[in-house]
């Protein structure tokens, strides 16, 4: 009988950091095999777990483009490639190989393998040479091993073989959902959502809060938050949003609090209200957009004001980022486009012309307490809470 190509096509997704987990790999791989198959549906017909990769066995006539820009952006993917399997034997990879190339435009090529199966009867420099001289006489193509036209994959696994000819790049980390949950505090800039987004590649769930300028703000104009939301939930596969109404304390905070003052007091609030918030949620930390000296209310000294009035750990993950950078990974993650967009918040609200940029806790304490009844004026904004959950179904 002769050796017949599949004609189903394989995804080999690689991962990096889960690799050296030791005991709890299996946690890790499980999670973003269940992450690739919530990505992914509709275009897989299964994902399985094979020596340190994991395997995602297509549906015919796949969109490949939204695969790519799904699977680029998974934490936990290090690189993937689309592949034909074959068994582990030279001459059925030379006819997967040769079926792969056959129709392909180029002159140049190499044969890159790689060998996890170590006890396959030839290592990998001599796949290389095997599979290069049979494209050769069979294609009649030329062997260059700096900056082919094409370069072959080859991969030896242990129960089969798998060729491919492009890799593409993925974000490492880790799969969201395997490091707990976070609580974004998200105000509708560039900055915090992309804060959002490097902690979901450390393994987080991101619950986000928009605390918003009820006296000022339209209602219609909290579409573009949830535009933001939306688009991030493409990246953990679904996402909770809380839309916090913040009069009452905004008024307390203008009647009572020097103008100079009023944006640390009121982002003081804010972390008493996410504190609030993650007792439901059992979340345990704040994620901020803040960057050392970006704007007034991010020196050192006011950030440690800031922080202060937090019970959880802040994590900020922009801190030491220029804002170019920043920018730059928006425009790759999607939000900036939404960002961007005019929005009266309550931070552009709260900023006085000559804002305090060396804060002294004790002094914004005593300020702080001329308010009254500081708890009840929390638990009321939460009361009046509107909260939406986000599937994150790929518009790519």
């Amino acid at each position: 009988m002769g050796i017949v190509v599949e004609d189903r096509e394989v995804i080999v997704v690689h991962y990096s950091e889960i690799g050296i987990k030791g005991r709890n790999r299996s946690f890790f791989e499980n999670k973003l095999v269940e992450n690739i198959k919530g990505s992914l549906k509709g275009e897989i017909k299964e994902v399985y777990r094979r020596y340190g990769r994991i395997i995602c066995e297509l549906e015919k006539n796949v969109n490949s483009n939204k695969i790519i820009n799904r699977l680029s952006k998974i934490p936990g993917i290090s690189s993937f490639m689309f592949a034909k399997k074959a068994l582990l034997d030279l001459n059925e990879i030379k006819v997967v190989a040769l079926d792969i190339l056959k129709d392909k435009d180029f002159d140049t090529f190499r044969i890159s393998t790689s060998r996890s199966n170590k006890s396959f009867e030839k290592n990998s420099q001599e796949i290389n040479r095997i599979i290069g001289e049979h494209i050769v006489k069979s294609l009649d193509k030329k062997v260059l091993l700096k900056d082919p036209d094409i370069d072959l994959h080859i991969e030896i696994s242990e129960k089969e073989a798998f060729v491919g000819y492009e890799i593409f790049k993925g974000i490492g980390g880790l799969p969201v959902g395997s490091s707990g949950k976070l609580i974004c505090s998200l105000s509708g800039g560039i900055d915090s959502p992309v804060a959002g987004f490097l902690m979901m590649k450390r393994g987080c769930k991101i619950i986000f809060v928009h605390i918003y300028n009820s006296t000022q703000t339209r209602e219609a104009l909290l579409s573009k938050i949830e535009d933001i939301v939306r688009k991030l939930a493409e990246i953990q596969l679904s996402a909770k949003l809380y839309i916090i109404p913040f009069g009452n304390i905004q008024r307390q905070i203008i009647a009572k609090i020097p103008s100079k003052y009023r944006m640390i007091v009121y982002r003081r609030f804010m972390f008493r209200i996410i504190n609030e918030i993650s007792k439901k949620e059992k979340a345990r930390g704040v994620v901020t957009g803040d960057s050392i000296g970006q704007v007034a209310s991010q020196t050192i000294e006011n950030l440690s004001c800031i922080y202060d009035a937090s019970d959880l750990p802040v994590f900020s993950p922009l801190i030491g980022m220029n804002k170019e950078e920043i920018v730059n990974l928006a425009k790759w993650l999607g939000t900036y486009e939404y960002s961007i967009k005019p929005y009266p918040d309550c931070c552009s609200f709260m900023i006085a012309k000559h804002p305090e940029t060396k804060a002294n806790l004790d002094k914004i304490k005593d300020l702080e307490s001329s308010i009254e009844d500081i708890d009840k004026l929390i638990k009321d904004c939460i009361l009046r809470a509107k909260v939406m959950t986000f599937r994150g179904v790929s518009t790519l």
